[in-house]
């Protein structure tokens, strides 16, 4: 069982690594994309740190609603911005929640979630878009939650929602 698991650290270890130092290859690779992905494994852990299913202080959510129509017709850099503003917001609701953490279980937890988003803010500022640059910007006033599974779920909407169809809108740049 641990064997399996230092193995799989290693392989997202390594394809985070290839993702960070070449955004492009983050856009053409699923796998990579999916293996950073791991809200269901910090879900699971975080279950067993005690005092964490309901927050004595408000998160705010990131802004998950995606208006198809509206999404296709934004600059590839306002995608870039909208899911990089949202992400930025969820940084700073994962420091709140570790200022107000005391288990040692919990504040290892929170820490490897807000490296994960880090992760992603990386490897999105490095991505190389053609037109002007755009400020992040929030696309919706921010809702707030007391659960921490609200927050997470949220979290995992926005990388499997806004930030897998940016990279499928960018999918032209992947060679076969």
């Amino acid at each position: 069982m641990a064997l399996s698991r230092l193995l799989l650290l290693c392989l997202v270890a390594s394809e985070v690594w290839d993702a960070e130092t070449k955004p492009t290859e983050f856009v053409c690779n699923k796998v990579a994309r999916r293996a950073l992905n791991i809200v269901a494994e910090l879900e699971s852990a975080l279950t067993n740190c005690s005092g964490l299913s309901t927050l004595s202080t408000p998160v705010q959510l990131p802004c998950i609603e995606l208006h198809v129509a509206s999404w296709e017709n934004k600059s590839n850099q306002e995608k870039r911005g909208d899911v990089v503003a949202s992400l930025r917001l969820l940084t700073g609701g994962v420091e709140v929640l570790r200022a107000l953490n005391q288990s040692r279980c919990a504040v290892s937890q929170l820490q490897r979630l807000e490296k994960n988003i880090n992760n992603y803010l990386l490897i999105l500022r490095n991505l190389q878009l053609s037109g002007p640059l755009v400020s992040p910007a929030l696309s919706c006033v921010p809702q707030s939650t007391y659960s921490l599974s609200t927050f997470l779920l949220n979290y995992n909407q926005l990388i499997t929602g806004k930030l897998e169809r940016f990279m499928n809108a960018l999918e032209d740049r992947c060679t076969s």
